[in-house]
């Protein structure tokens, strides 16, 4: 039965395009139709969810994005920012691509419950409504002809009255869309309805599009994009990956809260606009069940192994087995119990620093097997550099300090597979120690905290060695003049060499005072490495571990040298503390890098200059041999490790 559009169920919000859209495939436009009505198209997202489609012509820029955006929001946008991934724009929009989606944050967020939301009026979206199609795409990777046809398919069965179906499971906003058939065809995850986004449809709420959100290191109304990501890493369909597409998508159906709508939004009942969002778009895979209600002893183990490949190289943080899907294998030439896994859920994947993976893998008898020959070369052959310059044609909105975790994520796969290591060892370097209240770096972060301090050292020592020859030449200028003073200097020089003119008690007293002053550098040169307050004690024992790696384990170092980490309180209790789910939200936002607490990781990437990173990943290559031979002198004892770990189902 065809949806009553007069309903007043399904009129809670509408989303008002400022001028006509763009040429799209849905439905289908001339291109010249499409270029007359302007230069191009972006779709500009609140930090409450609502989607605007606006038009640009040649000459705008952010400021008049900006104030196009206050006259149908009907609020001020002076003290708000337009950002895209990391960058905040302000002027220029030539190198913004057509169709893609910004996000417009409040720059000051002391939000009151008498502050507006940045949603449009009811005036505002009769007189200008979104006249885009049901779906439209805005990431589409090239190979993926086939999704583009199954989008074409649900954007037919939505013309047709076909509904969607709420997911009941699950933390987050996530709904099954059905081709004219009836058929499940793909599940859609509106950013806005992620865990602690502002219109989660479970009551997981609290927070604006852009903050710290489930995981510390990946924000709210982020996933999408990460999960676009897998899929574009996902080389050959080597793990199984099913095709993903970002999409600008509307439907009644979708989720708004109370706190978000305006006024004017709940009391237009007679506006039969639907609901439009920025979601991830990913085929549905029929299935038989998850590997929660299966034993693993079927799953193949090359299955595993690429799969497990794939959340090496993306530093998958949540893979539970809730997200591996099982479908049994039948028909001609299938015999016995034989499986296939196919992997889904990888919005928490690409974090900006370096977190707590979970692997739910790490401890199956697969992980343990060998590599193959096969499995080896598809890891020889990978590129992190390369991948990193495909994501950032493919999903510019993906930030850089995502794209460092996934190049020094690649490399120490490659490294260690080399060395000889299994995917279980690897998965076992990578994850952190949890021991009653305390973190404790994992095995790869030692190494990183290490590569960094190197690399901040021979950063600075070349800079004084630079600045000292810039001192000499002045000097040798000044002194060009003065024939004493040279003979000066050079005697000078002549009794350092020789020693005579140093006072022998002089070393005695350096001592005390470099022994002295120990705890004051130890804190200054954490503040440099950037490291946390709470790991700076940690210091004097991680300097010494490039010098002291040989025939120690790296996993027995960690317990024995480095004190436990104290518990971190997880922002998102913090941030309760401040807020309800009546929508009121507090916070202080900042430059688009510094939105994550400091203390989030126990090595931050993201904070490097190009020349500290290239260093630092030298650095972090030259540490990797002496910290796979630890693993393996000590591989028996670190086998017999258990792990509870942590993980996030939704």
């Amino acid at each position: 039965m065809s949806r009553n559009l007069e309903s007043p169920v399904q009129t809670q919000m509408a989303v008002s395009a400022l001028n006509r859209a763009l040429s799209s495939e849905y439905p289908s436009k001339s291109r010249s139709e499409g270029r007359a009505s302007g230069w191009k198209r972006i779709f500009v997202q609140t930090d409450t969810g609502c989607v605007l489609a606006v038009q640009l012509d040649r000459g705008d820029n952010a400021h008049t994005v900006k104030r196009k955006l206050q006259l149908a929001l009907n609020v001020p946008t002076e003290e708000s920012s337009l950002t895209f991934g990391d960058r905040v724009l302000k002027n220029d929009l030539s190198t913004i691509r057509n169709d893609s989606p910004l996000l417009l944050t409040k720059t000051f967020m002391h939000r009151s419950s008498s502050t507006p939301c940045l949603s449009p009026t009811g005036k505002d979206i009769q007189q200008q409504r979104d006249r885009g199609g049901p779906i439209e795409l805005l990431v589409c990777p090239s190979r993926c002809s086939r999704t583009k046809q199954l989008v074409k398919d649900v954007a037919r069965a939505i013309r047709n009255g076909v509904d969607p179906i709420p997911v009941n499971s699950g933390l987050g906003g996530a709904y099954y869309f059905r081709n004219s058939k009836g058929e499940n065809a793909a599940i859609v995850k509106p950013n806005d309805e992620e865990p602690f986004a502002p219109n989660n449809p479970k009551g997981f709420t609290g927070k604006a599009l852009g903050q710290p959100g489930l995981k510390r290191s990946v924000r709210v109304g982020e996933t999408g994009f990460r999960e676009v990501a897998a899929y574009l890493l996902d080389y050959d369909n080597s793990a199984n990956v099913p095709p993903t597409v970002l999409v600008k998508i509307s439907h009644p159906v979708f989720n708004v809260n109370e706190c978000v709508s305006s006024a004017n939004m709940k009391a237009s009942k007679d506006y039969p606009g639907a609901v439009s969002k920025i979601a991830s778009f990913q085929q549905f895979i029929p299935h038989d069940f998850d590997a929660s209600d299966h034993g693993t002893s079927s799953f193949p183990v090359s299955a595993v192994h690429r799969i497990g490949i794939l959340d090496i190289r993306i530093f998958n943080t949540d893979r539970h087995a809730g997200n591996l899907l099982v479908r049994k294998l039948t028909g001609p030439g299938k015999f016995g119990n034989q499986t296939e896994l196919i992997p889904i859920d990888h919005g928490l994947c690409l974090p900006e620093c370096l977190e707590d993976p979970y692997f739910e893998w790490i401890h199956w008898p697969q992980a343990s097997i060998p590599f193959s020959d096969d499995e080896l070369d598809y890891i020889a052959n990978l590129d992190p550099m390369k991948d990193a310059d495909m994501l950032r044609m493919e999903l510019p909105m993906i930030r850089e300090a995502c794209l460092r975790v996934l190049i020094l994520s690649t490399i120490f796969l490659k490294e260690a597979t080399s060395f000889g290591l299994c995917l279980a060892e690897i998965g076992e370097m990578m994850s952190r120690e949890f021991t009653g209240m305390e973190d404790q770096p994992s095995e790869l972060e030692v190494v990183c905290m290490e590569a960094r301090r190197l690399a901040i050292e021979r950063e600075e020592s070349s800079t004084e060695i630079d600045s000292g020859d810039e001192d000499a030449t002045q000097f040798e200028l000044d002194c060009e003049d003065d024939h004493e003073m040279l003979k000066a200097q050079s005697a000078y020089h002549f009794e350092l060499k020789g020693g005579s003119s140093r006072n022998p008690l002089s070393k005695l007293d350096e001592a005390i005072e470099e022994e002295e002053d120990d705890i004051e550098e130890e804190e200054s040169n954490a503040e440099k490495l950037g490291y946390p307050k709470a790991i700076n004690k940690w210091l004097p024992n991680i300097s010494k571990l490039s010098t002291s790696l040989n025939g120690v384990r790296l996993g027995d170092k960690i317990q024995c040298q480095l004190p436990a980490a104290p518990k971190i309180m997880d922002p998102v209790k913090i941030f309760e503390g401040n807020s309800n789910h009546s929508g009121s939200q507090v916070g202080n936002w900042r430059s688009a890098n510094e939105q994550l607490p400091t203390s989030a990781s126990f090595v931050k990437l993201a904070d490097m200059g190009s020349e500290t990173w290239a260093l630092f990943l030298e650095k972090f290559q030259e540490l990797l041999p002496e910290a796979f031979r630890s693993r393996k002198c000590g591989a028996a004892g670190q086998r017999a490790r258990q792990r509870l770990g942590t993980s996030c189902q939704f």
